[in-house]
């Protein structure tokens, strides 16, 4: 039986049998599957009685995207042979805060750890960038605090154009998404203080577009829309987006410039894209 103080558990024997314990604990990983792994953990910390249950592969199972074996199979040998060797809970947060990299290290994928929806960050290499192969304009280079083998770093352009394209099909349906600019700035730069950047994301082929522009590297006494990240890059909020059922074909998102300006010392990891609040 549970003790009423909820502190005894289910045993591995007590699940499997056919009892009382086997049904009630069929039940709880059923209820359970049906909200948010965030919510999972929660209950665990109320009710440690049900650890066994809320720790179980047919749990986090559920929570995971039902591709996620084929999104790990693109991943590096490494990683496809680290992950698939976790539980599934440890697997499930293993993505949500080690993110994996896919497409021939062009792209990185990981896991919302509220929702377990999908997040991707399209590298510096996976970008369309405006005279992104010509050596005069920009540099690639390897640093230590990416997670792609490679970023771009911004010698000196008049036109300042980047662009990342994503299928709908591989992001999470009935989810807003929110699209970020990943950068950081070296000491010296110049263009990015007095000229806005614009941002653009829609859907491919949709003539309906929502600019906005914002100062990348404004005055002190001016508002700060970039922010600083963990991971010692900052990001700036591009634009949002719902994905219906992954059915609307690619979405753009774009880094453009209103007036050709000479710009320069600014470093690109990537554009991310994760549910807006986890939704």
């Amino acid at each position: 039986m549970i003790q009423d103080d909820n502190q005894k558990e289910f045993s591995p024997e007590e699940s499997k049998m056919d009892s009382p314990f086997a049904m009630f604990a069929q039940c709880i990983s059923h209820i359970i599957s049906l909200i948010t792994p965030g919510n999972a953990s929660k209950l665990l910390s109320t009710y440690p009685a049900f650890k066994s249950v809320v720790d179980s592969d047919s749990v986090w199972e559920k929570f995971l995207p039902s591709d996620y074996k084929k999104i790990i199979s693109i991943s590096s040998f490494s990683t496809s042979s680290l992950v698939t060797s976790l539980s599934k809970k440890k697997l499930y947060f293993h993505l949500c805060y080690n993110p994996i990299l896919i497409n021939n290290n062009t792209m990185s994928f990981a896991l919302d750890h509220e929702s377990g929806k999908k997040c991707y960050t399209v590298g510096a290499r996976g970008l369309s960038i405006t005279w992104g192969s010509s050596p005069q304009h920009w540099k690639w280079l390897s640093l230590p605090e990416s997670r792609f083998p490679e970023v771009a770093e911004l010698k000196l352009v008049w036109c300042f154009e980047i662009m990342a394209r994503i299928e709908t099909k591989l992001l999470s349906s009935k989810t807003n998404y929110a699209t970020y600019l990943v950068f950081k700035f070296v000491e010296t730069r110049e263009g990015f203080e007095t000229r806005p950047i614009e941002f653009d994301v829609y859907f491919e082929g949709n003539d309906t577009h929502k600019m906005h522009s914002a100062l990348l590297d404004p005055p002190a006494n001016m508002p700060q829309l970039s922010l600083n990240r963990r991971d010692g890059w900052m990001e700036i909020g591009m634009g949002e987006f719902f994905n219906e059922n992954g059915d609307d074909g690619a979405v753009i998102c774009r880094v453009c410039e209103s007036e050709p300006t000479p710009k320069c010392g600014i470093i690109i990891e990537g554009i991310e894209l994760r549910p807006k609040n986890g939704r």
